[in-house]
């Protein structure tokens, strides 16, 4: 497996804290809202927030990939879905974003989500035969993840 970078800039390892998860099976648009949803909260705050996803309490936000996504009765949203998929590996992430940061003896209720990004990943391709000795191709995305924190 070759090594990553991660993409934000100006790293500072005694007051930054970062996590990332590579080539997950997960859509990448919606692992794009539910970051975009993250940035600025608390751990604790982001976690309660996946949770309620997950539970169908609270919706995520679509503002990008909203066309034919129906409103939500969420207060100041109007596209909005419940990806639980994504959720789910988002606080695998949230978690080892917070063992990251007890080792470095960092506090955990100061600590803030300042960058969450998402990117598209390996292309598996694969091919669905058709009638008449044709084949569709079906490919599949995988998307990486990755949450840089910082102590406020």
């Amino acid at each position: 497996m070759g090594r990553f970078n991660y993409a934000f800039q100006n790293y500072d390892a005694t007051k930054h804290v970062r996590s990332s998860v590579r080539e997950k099976d997960i859509s990448h648009k919606h692992a794009r809202e539910v970051a975009v949803a993250i940035k600025g909260l608390s751990i604790d705050k982001a976690r309660d927030y996946l949770q309620a996803v997950i539970n169908k309490k609270r919706a995520i936000a679509f503002r990008r990939y909203k066309n034919q996504v129906a409103h939500r009765s969420d207060p100041g949203m109007m596209s909005g879905r419940y990806p639980q998929k994504t959720a789910k590996e988002f606080i695998k992430v949230l978690d080892n974003l917070e063992s990251n940061a007890e080792y470095k003896g960092m506090d955990l209720d100061r600590l803030r989500i300042i960058n969450a990004v998402t990117h598209k990943g390996v292309v598996v391709k694969r091919f669905t035969p058709r009638a008449m000795g044709r084949a569709t191709a079906k490919n599949n995305v995988l998307t990486h993840i990755e949450l840089v924190a910082q102590e406020i």
